[in-house]
Order: C-alpha cells, then structure tokens, then sequence
C-alpha cells in the first residue's frame, strides 16, 4: 500500500507585523518572547519558528485596515492609526517600545519659535503639514477652527515656516522639534505600539488562545527588560533586615542551605537600583551575589 505524503498543517494565525522603523526592535522584541523571525533582504514575507503563525509584513500606517478586514487576524500597529484609520479592531494589550526606547509618542501642534501662535484657534485660515491628516482634521473641527490640512511624506520638520505655518508631527523626547527651532503647541494625542486583533479572529476560542499566548510572552519581554534577577546567601540571623532591604517584585524566595546558620535568596528587581542595593545587601553580610539578566517576566 503506496502512502502519499502527510498534507501540511494550515497555520493558525497570520500575523501582521510592521515594516520600517520598528521592524528591527520588533523582531528583537519577539526574539526575547521566543520567536525566532527571520527577514531575508527585501522581502515581505517573514519565516518564523512557529508551526502555527504565517507572517507578512506591512506599513504600519495600513496595518490596522488589513486586521479590521480579516486579511491578518493579529497585527502590531500603533494607537495612532488605530485611531486615524478609525479601525474596528480588539486592542489586545499595549507593548510600549519603539526603535529607540520604551517611552511612550506624543503627536503634538508645533510652531516655529517666532511665531505668534500660543493655541490651536491662531491658526484659524492657516497651513497645517502632518502625517495623521483625518486626526489632524478631527481635532481642529472640534475646536471649530478652520484650516488647510495637508499630508507630509516625511521630514515634516523642515517645512515650517516656508511651506506651511504650523505642523502635527511625532516625537518622543522633543529633540528633533528643539533642533529644528520649533516650539509644542499643544499635544493632541499619546500613542504606543499595540497588538491588535481581528473581531472574528477574536470570537475563535483557537485562534484567541494562540493571540492571548503571543499577548503574554511579548508583554512577560517587556517586562523583563527593566528587570534582574539576584541571587545572594545570608546569614539568618540577617534575614529581616536583608527583606527589608530588598525592593522585591514579590517576595523573595528563601531557601534553606546546607549550612543550618545561612539562607539562599532569590529575587527580580528593578535593574535601575542594583548599584545601590547590591554595595547595601554586601555591608548586611550577604555573600555570593550573583546579578543575571532576563527574558522574560510573567505576572
């Protein structure tokens, strides 16, 4: 009896994930949640180590249209344009990184130094430049004013005063807007990276198991990106004095070791605070610090 070849298993889930500036912390990103993603030069279409996602990759900007129509049923995308699309999506979870930070954007109003502008209403009968035209429009027609809102392609910065009296523009830190000698207006929205689903895609109890497991481990990397894990012995005669001492995510664990007079301890802390804790912990008689780094932590 002559068997044909086993057919291969459909993948679950296709994934949307984004092209362009977040491309390479993203992938990064789901390195750490244990995805391998490999990207082969200029193509579209990722391989990752997971029988059961099929990926593709889009602009963020037109990620949250191909989810709300069910060409993905999960994507990562900005709340940006969630809301310029004015996408019907499931917000799964907020993943707050980007290429160069874990803070969140802000969208603001800027103007240049000298200008007389102090609130959106001054620019009633002027130019405004930005990316998010349909955001852009909303806000102004809320505070019933009335402008000419234009899209930029990029380098909006650069456009003021000569082109156009005012922009709408991303920034995380202010520095490009500093450079260019622009002052913030007003800030329109915050955004962040979100994983996002399709609705249908959502109401399948398979299909929101495997979303809300990817939802878990991205969000368990971020978390851990903060975050070490110490280990250290002490004397237990110690022993209040060093959990007093320890700023510990939960309590930490507390072993017994061969020696019936000392403890092992184990802990996640805030990686910011070790060059001060480990020097305290070391004068209370610790021994045998070790600092590691993590993956991953799930609440």
């Amino acid at each position: 009896m002559c068997l044909g070849p086993v057919p291969e298993k459909k993948p679950l889930l296709m994934l949307g994930l984004p092209k362009g500036s977040l491309e390479e912390s993203t992938k990064n990103l789901f390195a750490k949640a244990g995805f391998k993603i490999t990207v082969s030069s200029r193509s579209y279409r990722p391989v990752v180590d997971d029988p059961e996602l099929d990926c593709r990759m889009v602009r963020a900007q037109e990620m949250s249209r191909y989810v709300e129509h069910g060409f993905f049923d999960c994507g990562l995308t900005g709340y940006d344009w969630i809301q310029e699309n004015e996408s019907k999506v499931v917000e799964v979870c907020d993943l707050i990184y980007s290429k160069a930070s874990t803070q969140k954007s802000r969208w603001v109003l800027a103007v240049p130094e000298s200008s007389p502008v102090q609130r959106a209403e001054d620019l009633a009968g002027k130019r405004v430049a930005t990316e998010l035209v349909n955001t852009v429009r909303r806000y102004f027609a809320a505070k019933n004013v009335s402008v000419d809102v234009e899209f930029s392609w990029g380098a909006t910065e650069v456009k003021v005063p000569d082109l156009v009296d005012a922009i709408v523009d991303i920034t995380e830190t202010g520095s490009s807007l500093r450079a260019n000698k622009l002052r913030i207006v007003d800030t329109l929205m915050t955004t962040n990276t979100k994983l996002i689903a399709n609705k249908a895609s959502w109401a399948n109890p398979e299909k929101r198991r495997k979303i809300e497991t990817i939802a878990m481990l991205l969000t368990g990397a971020l978390e851990a990106e903060s975050k070490v894990g110490l280990k250290l012995n002490a004397p237990k005669a110690k022993l209040e004095g060093l959990l007093k001492a320890l700023p510990a995510l939960r309590n930490p664990t507390v072993s017994p070791l061969a020696s019936l007079e000392w403890v092992a301890l184990e802990t996640i802390i805030d990686e910011s605070v070790v060059r001060e804790i480990i020097p305290q912990l070391k004068a209370m008689g610790a021994e045998g610090i070790i600092e590691y780094p993590l993956n991953k932590v799930v609440y």
